[in-house]
Protein backbone atom coordinates (compact mmCIF):
# COMPACT_ATOMS: atom_id res chain seq x y z
CA UNK A 1 0.00 0.00 0.00
CA UNK A 2 3.00 2.44 0.87
CA UNK A 3 4.44 3.12 -2.49
CA UNK A 4 7.08 6.06 -0.52
CA UNK A 5 10.29 5.00 -0.32
CA UNK A 6 11.68 4.20 3.47
CA UNK A 7 14.59 6.93 3.70
CA UNK A 8 17.44 6.34 6.25
CA UNK A 9 16.97 7.77 9.87
CA UNK A 10 18.86 10.79 9.43
CA UNK A 11 20.14 10.77 13.08
CA UNK A 12 23.98 10.54 13.62
CA UNK A 13 25.49 7.45 13.94
CA UNK A 14 24.94 6.33 17.53
CA UNK A 15 22.92 9.03 18.29
CA UNK A 16 20.94 8.44 21.55
CA UNK A 17 17.89 9.73 21.88
CA UNK A 18 17.42 11.43 25.15
CA UNK A 19 14.29 10.11 26.90
CA UNK A 20 10.81 11.60 26.57
CA UNK A 21 7.01 10.47 25.08
CA UNK A 22 6.27 11.82 22.18
CA UNK A 23 2.77 12.24 20.71
CA UNK A 24 1.89 13.29 16.90
CA UNK A 25 -0.98 14.99 16.78
CA UNK A 26 -2.77 14.83 12.81
CA UNK A 27 -5.96 17.26 12.30
CA UNK A 28 -7.73 15.17 9.31
CA UNK A 29 -10.69 16.39 6.68
CA UNK A 30 -11.81 14.08 4.59
CA UNK A 31 -8.93 12.05 3.99
CA UNK A 32 -10.85 8.28 4.26
CA UNK A 33 -8.04 7.55 1.73
CA UNK A 34 -4.52 8.48 3.62
CA UNK A 35 -5.90 7.00 6.83
CA UNK A 36 -4.30 3.54 6.27
CA UNK A 37 -1.70 4.64 4.45
CA UNK A 38 -0.73 7.48 6.63
CA UNK A 39 -0.59 5.45 9.84
CA UNK A 40 1.58 2.45 7.94
CA UNK A 41 4.28 5.55 7.13
CA UNK A 42 4.08 6.54 10.74
CA UNK A 43 4.90 2.80 11.73
CA UNK A 44 7.31 2.35 9.48
CA UNK A 45 8.76 5.50 10.46
CA UNK A 46 8.39 5.08 14.32
CA UNK A 47 9.56 0.79 14.05
CA UNK A 48 13.21 1.63 15.42
CA UNK A 49 12.29 4.60 17.79
CA UNK A 50 13.33 3.79 21.51
CA UNK A 51 10.93 6.02 23.13
CA UNK A 52 7.04 5.49 24.31
CA UNK A 53 5.27 7.04 21.38
CA UNK A 54 1.49 7.37 20.40
CA UNK A 55 -0.86 8.72 17.71
CA UNK A 56 -3.73 11.59 18.26
CA UNK A 57 -5.78 11.49 14.55
CA UNK A 58 -8.51 14.71 15.30
CA UNK A 59 -11.52 14.42 12.55
CA UNK A 60 -12.71 17.52 12.13
CA UNK A 61 -15.95 16.68 11.17
CA UNK A 62 -15.34 15.04 8.14
CA UNK A 63 -18.56 13.89 5.68
CA UNK A 64 -16.47 11.24 4.39
CA UNK A 65 -15.49 7.38 6.10
CA UNK A 66 -12.61 9.47 7.26
CA UNK A 67 -13.90 8.63 11.45
CA UNK A 68 -14.98 5.14 10.47
CA UNK A 69 -11.29 4.23 9.26
CA UNK A 70 -9.62 5.80 12.18
CA UNK A 71 -11.66 3.96 14.41
CA UNK A 72 -11.35 0.70 13.04
CA UNK A 73 -7.39 1.32 12.33
CA UNK A 74 -7.26 2.34 16.02
CA UNK A 75 -8.63 -1.39 17.16
CA UNK A 76 -6.38 -2.89 14.65
CA UNK A 77 -3.36 -1.08 15.48
CA UNK A 78 -4.07 -0.63 19.30
CA UNK A 79 -4.18 1.76 22.21
CA UNK A 80 -1.41 4.28 21.21
CA UNK A 81 -3.11 5.13 18.15
CA UNK A 82 -6.00 7.72 19.72
CA UNK A 83 -9.47 9.34 17.86
CA UNK A 84 -11.02 12.38 18.06
CA UNK A 85 -13.76 13.23 16.56
CA UNK A 86 -14.93 16.76 16.42
CA UNK A 87 -18.85 17.19 16.38
CA UNK A 88 -18.67 19.24 13.00
CA UNK A 89 -15.42 20.99 10.95
CA UNK A 90 -14.36 23.65 13.17
CA UNK A 91 -11.51 24.42 11.10
CA UNK A 92 -7.66 22.88 11.22
CA UNK A 93 -6.81 25.07 14.11
CA UNK A 94 -9.08 24.19 16.03
CA UNK A 95 -8.85 20.80 15.39
CA UNK A 96 -4.86 21.21 16.22
CA UNK A 97 -5.98 22.83 19.35
CA UNK A 98 -8.12 19.30 20.23
CA UNK A 99 -5.07 17.15 19.19
CA UNK A 100 -2.66 19.13 21.32
CA UNK A 101 -4.99 18.68 24.20
CA UNK A 102 -5.63 15.32 23.51
CA UNK A 103 -1.75 14.97 23.69
CA UNK A 104 0.15 13.68 26.61
CA UNK A 105 4.05 13.77 25.80
CA UNK A 106 6.21 16.22 26.72
CA UNK A 107 7.35 16.51 23.20
CA UNK A 108 4.60 16.67 20.61
CA UNK A 109 4.43 16.87 16.27
CA UNK A 110 2.51 17.79 13.85
CA UNK A 111 1.63 17.01 10.48
CA UNK A 112 -0.85 17.42 7.93
CA UNK A 113 -3.46 13.74 7.48
CA UNK A 114 -2.32 13.67 3.23
CA UNK A 115 0.88 12.30 3.26
CA UNK A 116 2.69 15.20 2.07
CA UNK A 117 4.21 15.47 5.17
CA UNK A 118 6.86 12.51 5.98
CA UNK A 119 6.67 10.95 9.59
CA UNK A 120 10.56 9.87 8.61
CA UNK A 121 11.51 13.58 9.55
CA UNK A 122 10.22 13.41 13.33
CA UNK A 123 12.65 11.31 14.71
CA UNK A 124 15.69 13.61 13.54
CA UNK A 125 13.46 16.60 14.79
CA UNK A 126 12.66 15.54 17.88
CA UNK A 127 16.77 14.73 18.80
CA UNK A 128 17.81 18.13 17.33
CA UNK A 129 15.12 20.07 19.88
CA UNK A 130 15.85 17.84 22.85
CA UNK A 131 20.16 17.70 22.30
CA UNK A 132 19.78 21.38 21.06
CA UNK A 133 17.35 22.44 24.00
CA UNK A 134 14.99 24.23 21.60
CA UNK A 135 11.12 24.37 22.04
CA UNK A 136 10.03 24.43 18.23
CA UNK A 137 11.46 22.82 15.28
CA UNK A 138 9.71 24.07 12.70
CA UNK A 139 9.90 22.06 8.89
CA UNK A 140 10.90 23.87 5.80
CA UNK A 141 9.78 22.39 2.83
CA UNK A 142 12.41 23.55 0.63
CA UNK A 143 11.63 21.44 -2.62
CA UNK A 144 7.77 21.76 -2.85
CA UNK A 145 5.93 19.44 -4.74
CA UNK A 146 3.02 22.26 -5.95
CA UNK A 147 2.58 24.56 -8.31
CA UNK A 148 4.38 27.56 -8.22
CA UNK A 149 1.90 30.58 -9.03
CA UNK A 150 -1.32 28.95 -6.90
CA UNK A 151 0.79 27.83 -3.94
CA UNK A 152 4.82 28.24 -3.50
CA UNK A 153 4.61 32.23 -5.20
CA UNK A 154 1.95 33.42 -2.63
CA UNK A 155 3.19 31.30 0.15
CA UNK A 156 6.88 32.71 -0.63
CA UNK A 157 4.83 36.19 -0.32
CA UNK A 158 2.98 35.56 2.65
CA UNK A 159 6.15 33.75 4.60
CA UNK A 160 8.28 36.97 4.08
CA UNK A 161 5.04 39.06 4.90
CA UNK A 162 4.53 37.34 8.20
CA UNK A 163 8.60 36.93 9.21
CA UNK A 164 8.69 41.03 8.87
CA UNK A 165 5.57 41.72 11.06
CA UNK A 166 6.01 38.90 13.81
CA UNK A 167 10.05 39.37 13.89
CA UNK A 168 10.17 35.42 13.55
CA UNK A 169 12.84 34.54 10.95
CA UNK A 170 11.51 31.03 9.41
CA UNK A 171 10.99 30.54 5.78
CA UNK A 172 7.85 28.59 5.41
CA UNK A 173 5.13 29.02 8.47
CA UNK A 174 2.84 27.13 6.49
CA UNK A 175 4.50 23.64 6.69
CA UNK A 176 2.30 21.81 9.37
CA UNK A 177 5.13 19.81 10.03
CA UNK A 178 6.63 21.07 13.39
CA UNK A 179 7.96 19.69 16.88
CA UNK A 180 7.07 21.25 19.70
CA UNK A 181 8.21 20.98 23.55
CA UNK A 182 4.63 19.80 24.88
CA UNK A 183 5.26 22.46 27.97
CA UNK A 184 5.43 25.54 25.84
CA UNK A 185 2.58 24.46 23.49
CA UNK A 186 0.53 24.12 26.22
CA UNK A 187 1.18 27.73 27.40
CA UNK A 188 -1.05 28.72 24.29
CA UNK A 189 -4.17 28.51 22.67
CA UNK A 190 -5.10 28.52 19.18
CA UNK A 191 -8.58 30.34 18.01
CA UNK A 192 -9.84 31.41 14.58
CA UNK A 193 -7.17 30.26 11.83
CA UNK A 194 -4.09 31.26 13.65
CA UNK A 195 -1.84 27.82 13.28
CA UNK A 196 0.05 29.79 10.53
CA UNK A 197 1.58 31.76 13.07
CA UNK A 198 2.04 29.31 15.61
CA UNK A 199 5.63 30.24 15.68
CA UNK A 200 4.84 33.79 16.30
CA UNK A 201 2.92 32.75 19.55
CA UNK A 202 5.30 30.69 20.49
CA UNK A 203 7.30 33.68 20.40
CA UNK A 204 5.22 35.70 23.02
CA UNK A 205 6.11 32.53 25.80
CA UNK A 206 9.55 31.91 24.81
CA UNK A 207 12.47 33.64 22.75
CA UNK A 208 13.06 33.40 18.81
CA UNK A 209 16.66 31.44 20.35
CA UNK A 210 14.79 28.45 20.84
CA UNK A 211 13.54 28.71 17.61
CA UNK A 212 14.71 26.64 14.97
CA UNK A 213 13.83 25.03 11.52
CA UNK A 214 14.97 22.14 9.78
CA UNK A 215 14.73 21.14 6.40
CA UNK A 216 11.96 18.11 5.48
CA UNK A 217 10.77 15.84 2.34
CA UNK A 218 7.64 17.23 0.90
CA UNK A 219 5.74 14.70 -1.39
CA UNK A 220 2.77 15.30 -4.05
CA UNK A 221 -0.48 14.51 -2.57
CA UNK A 222 -1.69 11.13 -3.84
CA UNK A 223 -5.21 10.89 -2.71
CA UNK A 224 -7.75 13.59 -2.09
CA UNK A 225 -8.14 16.69 -2.77
CA UNK A 226 -6.20 20.37 -1.08
CA UNK A 227 -8.51 21.86 1.30
CA UNK A 228 -6.45 25.38 0.10
CA UNK A 229 -6.83 27.88 -2.35
CA UNK A 230 -6.09 31.20 -2.83
CA UNK A 231 -8.82 32.70 -0.57
CA UNK A 232 -6.94 31.29 2.04
CA UNK A 233 -4.48 34.56 1.24
CA UNK A 234 -7.33 36.98 2.54
CA UNK A 235 -7.38 35.15 6.17
CA UNK A 236 -4.11 34.99 6.04
CA UNK A 237 -3.87 38.85 5.88
CA UNK A 238 -6.79 39.45 8.27
CA UNK A 239 -5.28 37.14 10.94
CA UNK A 240 -1.61 38.94 10.48
CA UNK A 241 -3.07 42.13 11.46
CA UNK A 242 -4.41 40.76 14.74
CA UNK A 243 -1.49 39.08 15.19
CA UNK A 244 0.27 42.10 14.95
CA UNK A 245 -1.88 43.99 17.76
CA UNK A 246 -1.30 40.89 19.62
CA UNK A 247 2.46 40.57 19.55
CA UNK A 248 3.02 44.61 19.64
CA UNK A 249 0.11 45.56 22.23
CA UNK A 250 -0.98 42.32 23.89
CA UNK A 251 -0.14 44.24 27.26
CA UNK A 252 -0.55 47.74 26.60
CA UNK A 253 -3.88 47.61 23.87
CA UNK A 254 -4.75 51.48 24.95
CA UNK A 255 -1.90 52.25 23.10
CA UNK A 256 -2.75 50.80 19.91
CA UNK A 257 -6.61 52.38 19.78
CA UNK A 258 -5.65 54.94 21.80
CA UNK A 259 -2.87 56.44 19.43
CA UNK A 260 -5.57 55.74 16.85
CA UNK A 261 -8.40 57.56 18.50
CA UNK A 262 -5.88 60.60 19.50
CA UNK A 263 -5.09 61.44 15.61
CA UNK A 264 -8.68 60.88 15.06
CA UNK A 265 -9.86 63.29 18.09
CA UNK A 266 -7.02 65.77 17.34
CA UNK A 267 -7.90 66.11 13.34
CA UNK A 268 -11.55 66.53 14.75
CA UNK A 269 -11.07 68.80 17.50
CA UNK A 270 -8.86 71.01 14.63
CA UNK A 271 -11.25 71.21 12.84
CA UNK A 272 -14.37 72.32 14.93
CA UNK A 273 -11.80 75.08 16.49
CA UNK A 274 -11.32 76.29 12.81
CA UNK A 275 -15.12 76.38 12.71
CA UNK A 276 -15.68 78.27 16.05
CA UNK A 277 -12.99 81.19 15.49
CA UNK A 278 -15.24 81.61 11.69
CA UNK A 279 -18.22 81.51 13.35
CA UNK A 280 -17.00 83.99 16.11
CA UNK A 281 -14.61 86.73 14.97
CA UNK A 282 -15.65 86.29 11.41
CA UNK A 283 -19.00 85.99 11.95
CA UNK A 284 -19.66 83.29 9.16
CA UNK A 285 -22.19 80.95 9.17
CA UNK A 286 -20.81 77.66 9.59
CA UNK A 287 -24.58 75.24 10.46
CA UNK A 288 -24.49 73.83 6.92
CA UNK A 289 -20.70 73.25 5.86
CA UNK A 290 -19.50 69.95 5.94
CA UNK A 291 -16.65 70.59 7.63
CA UNK A 292 -18.69 70.60 10.81
CA UNK A 293 -20.12 67.36 10.28
CA UNK A 294 -16.86 65.90 9.73
CA UNK A 295 -15.37 67.38 12.92
CA UNK A 296 -18.09 66.27 15.10
CA UNK A 297 -17.76 62.74 13.30
CA UNK A 298 -13.92 62.49 13.83
CA UNK A 299 -14.22 62.88 17.47
CA UNK A 300 -16.94 60.68 18.49
CA UNK A 301 -14.30 58.02 16.42
CA UNK A 302 -12.11 59.14 18.50
CA UNK A 303 -13.64 58.20 21.42
CA UNK A 304 -15.10 54.75 20.32
CA UNK A 305 -11.59 53.94 19.19
CA UNK A 306 -10.37 54.83 22.68
CA UNK A 307 -13.34 52.85 24.35
CA UNK A 308 -15.33 50.45 22.58
CA UNK A 309 -11.90 48.68 20.76
CA UNK A 310 -10.08 47.95 23.95
CA UNK A 311 -13.13 46.92 26.20
CA UNK A 312 -13.99 44.59 23.16
CA UNK A 313 -10.56 43.09 22.58
CA UNK A 314 -9.87 43.07 26.34
CA UNK A 315 -13.42 40.88 27.33
CA UNK A 316 -12.58 38.63 24.50
CA UNK A 317 -8.93 37.65 25.23
CA UNK A 318 -10.78 37.12 28.83
CA UNK A 319 -13.61 35.19 28.24
CA UNK A 320 -11.36 32.62 25.87
CA UNK A 321 -8.01 32.31 28.36
CA UNK A 322 -9.76 33.31 31.82
CA UNK A 323 -12.54 31.41 31.75
CA UNK A 324 -10.81 28.13 29.76
CA UNK A 325 -13.40 28.58 26.75
CA UNK A 326 -12.49 26.12 23.90
CA UNK A 327 -12.53 26.78 20.51
CA UNK A 328 -14.17 23.08 19.26
CA UNK A 329 -16.65 20.79 20.55
CA UNK A 330 -15.45 16.65 20.82
CA UNK A 331 -17.51 13.68 21.37
CA UNK A 332 -16.42 12.10 25.32
CA UNK A 333 -13.48 9.24 24.43
CA UNK A 334 -12.77 6.49 27.13
CA UNK A 335 -9.75 7.31 29.77
CA UNK A 336 -6.13 6.12 29.08
CA UNK A 337 -4.45 5.00 32.42
CA UNK A 338 -0.93 6.30 32.85
CA UNK A 339 0.70 3.21 31.34
CA UNK A 340 -2.11 2.49 28.92
CA UNK A 341 -1.77 3.90 25.78
CA UNK A 342 1.85 3.81 24.46
CA UNK A 343 3.34 2.04 22.08
CA UNK A 344 6.23 1.05 24.07
CA UNK A 345 9.94 -0.30 22.80
CA UNK A 346 9.62 -4.13 22.81
CA UNK A 347 13.59 -4.69 24.61
CA UNK A 348 16.36 -6.06 22.50
CA UNK A 349 15.97 -9.90 20.99
CA UNK A 350 19.47 -10.52 22.49
CA UNK A 351 18.59 -9.15 26.38
CA UNK A 352 17.69 -12.45 28.43
CA UNK A 353 15.60 -12.66 31.57
CA UNK A 354 17.92 -12.79 34.61
CA UNK A 355 17.87 -16.12 37.09
CA UNK A 356 15.93 -15.96 39.94
CA UNK A 357 18.08 -16.22 43.05
CA UNK A 358 17.49 -19.78 45.20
Amino acid sequence: MNVLPIPASGLPEGAVMPEHKLSIVIPMYNEADNVEPLLVRIHQAMENYSQPWEVVLVDDGSTDATPAEIRRLAVVYGPHVHGVELVRNYKQTAAMQAGLDAARGDVIATLDGDLQNDPFDIPRMVYRLLTEDLDLVAGWRKNRKEGFWMRRLPSRIANRLIARVTGVQLKDYGCSLKVFRGSVIRSVRLYGEMHRFIPAWLATVTTPRRIAQEVVTHHARIHGQSKYGISRTFRVVLDLVFMFFFLRYRTRPGHFFGGIGIVLGVLGSLILAYLFAVKVFLGQDIGTRPMLITGFFLVIAGLQAITSGVLAEMLSRVYLEANGALAYVARPQPAHGEGDGWNWPSKPATEKAKPRRK
